[in-house]
């Protein structure tokens, strides 16, 4: 039975797709490539997100290339992401959930904590982490010490989150795992993983 539900953020919660698509495109406009739709952008892209970016270039990224091409993109996706609102149905489902609920992300904090404010969600959650100190490490371990924060125990947890990585790190600390196809990944990927897929946040509360 779930007593509770950590939710992950960008493209669970909070969907931003189109924003990450946009930033991506103005990155690659100067090398010439064509510009891709979420559905494209989804078929190349994987992680580490350099992967991706060797993938739509087809070759080795030079050195000091990736840091640039990161830096673009975080411009961009910040400008553009204010146009960008919660996932269908996203604030219903949290203020009607009747268990505990909490926010992991891989965002930094101070970047997330802030935009799940504004949009008034804190106040039905626990807790609410994005990455405090350097990027680049693994989701299990994020998720394991923010479910170790919290008075709950991993089996009765549900991960709602929208990339293979949440389901990872979900059957790493001993949780279930629902995932959403309005994020980054292909339905494809997602299914790979074992778990549930679903393509409405809705669907994912029957798994709890």
């Amino acid at each position: 039975m779930t007593k509770h539900i950590v939710w992950d953020w960008n493209g669970t919660l909070f969907h931003d797709i189109e924003a990450i698509v946009g930033a991506t495109n103005e990155v690659f406009a100067p090398y010439g490539l064509p510009p891709l739709d979420a559905e494209g952008f989804r078929a190349v892209y994987t992680r580490p997100v350099w992967l991706t970016y060797e993938r739509l270039l087809g070759r080795a990224l030079d050195e000091g290339e990736w840091e640039r091409l990161d830096e673009a993109f975080h411009t961009g996706y910040y400008r553009l992401m204010a146009a960008c609102g919660l996932a269908e149905g996203a604030r219903a489902l949290i203020e009607e959930w009747t268990g505990t609920q909490s926010l992991c992300s891989m965002a930094p904090h101070d970047h997330v904590a802030p935009l799940v404010e504004s949009f008034g969600l804190h106040r039905h959650l626990l807790r609410v982490d994005g990455l405090r100190g350097p990027t680049g490490g693994g989701k299990s371990e994020h998720l394991a010490a923010h479910i170790a924060a919290m008075p709950v125990r991993p089996e009765q947890v549900l991960v709602i989150g929208d990339s293979v990585d949440d389901g990872v790190a979900a059957r790493h600390v001993g949780a279930r795992a629902v995932l959403y196809t309005g994020g980054m990944t292909t339905r494809a990927a997602l299914e790979r993983t074992g778990f549930p897929v679903v393509d409405t946040l809705a669907e994912a509360l029957n798994y709890a």
